[in-house]
């Protein structure tokens, strides 16, 4: 299943929450998985993690595909390239600073 490219925004708003983190965390690792297998994992019903997994897919990170009775939910190849760009980017300037900072630094305890 493809279609437009998640907004970031929604993106951090769905990671924001732990318990959507760790679900994208297994699913990552064992997915894709319904929310029946997923419920036994958390301090929570089956209904609320169903209630997570739709705020992830509406993010745009999962994809659920219904197989009979049974929806299963897996990560949506890509869907997190505008949140990592956005990560690299400002972590590439925050370098970039604390390296001129070290350098002048560097500079002032050598006396010039």
């Amino acid at each position: 299943m493809t279609g437009p490219a998640p907004d970031s925004d929604a993106v951090w708003a769905a990671l924001a929450d732990p318990t959507r983190r760790r679900l994208l965390d297994q699913l990552s690792t064992d997915g894709p998985l319904s929310a029946t297998e997923l419920a036994p994992a958390y301090r929570m019903s089956r209904q609320a993690v169903v209630k997570h997994l739709g705020a992830l897919a509406d993010a745009g990170l999962l994809v659920a595909q219904r197989r009979g009775r049974e929806v299963r939910y897996g990560l949506r190849p890509g869907s997190m390239t505008s949140a990592t760009t956005w990560l690299q980017r400002v972590g590439d300037r925050w370098d970039r600073r604390l390296a001129a900072l070290e350098e002048q630094i560097r500079r002032s305890s050598e006396g010039g």
